[in-house]
């Protein structure tokens, strides 16, 4: 009888870890359906950094540009843990889609490789290129965590804040959805850092 009563649970369980497996495998569908949706990009390798991101990329990501997004994650979650969050800091928790850069210099004529977004709430503001903005970095998902940012051959700092600053809004959705109300939408002002 004990013997039945095990088999039964150990059936149960992997019942759940199988039905749990297929929630998370939607959900990363979704999230690739809306990256490939937004940059008209098709994200052919999947990889992992060093710390464990996912990531989905365009063209295989150097080591240096992994631990550049490892670097971001590390920043994101101490400053996290400064500000007395404690959900979603694990560097599995989260996608990053390395897109194709949509331009490699910004209006100043420094390298800035972004992406381009339709304009949306940012129709009509100075972001506005003809219907589209530039963004180093666009949330794509708040369950699982993804983001989009764009490749860059240099300047590793600027990918390891533009990973930092898009994860801002994914701890703060899962940690405090009064602050992130109010810091989700830049067309309303403020910017990044939002987390001191």
């Amino acid at each position: 009888m004990r013997r039945i009563h095990f088999l039964i649970t150990i059936f149960s369980v992997a019942v759940a870890v199988m039905a749990l497996s297929q929630i998370s495998v939607a959900q990363n569908r979704r999230a690739l359906a809306e990256a490939q949706r937004i940059t008209g990009d098709t994200f052919k390798l999947a990889v992992r950094t060093p710390k464990g991101a996912n990531i989905y990329a365009v063209t295989q990501p150097n080591a240096a540009m992994l631990a550049a997004i490892d670097q971001g994650l590390t920043d994101l979650f101490a400053v996290a843990r400064k500000n007395r969050y404690s959900r979603r800091l694990n560097y599995s928790d989260y996608t990053v889609f390395v897109a194709k850069a949509d331009r490699e210099k910004g209006a100043d004529g420094s390298y800035s490789p972004d992406i381009a977004v339709g304009a949306a709430q940012y129709a009509g503001t100075d972001y506005d290129q003809g219907g589209y903005i530039f963004a180093a970095g666009m949330v794509i998902s708040n369950d699982p965590a993804a983001f989009v940012i764009a490749e860059h051959k240099r300047d590793l700092k600027r990918v390891s804040d533009i990973v930092r600053f898009e994860g801002e809004h994914l701890v703060l959705y899962h940690n405090d959805r009064r602050r992130y109300s109010q810091t989700a939408d830049h067309s309303k002002g403020g910017g990044h850092p939002i987390l001191q």
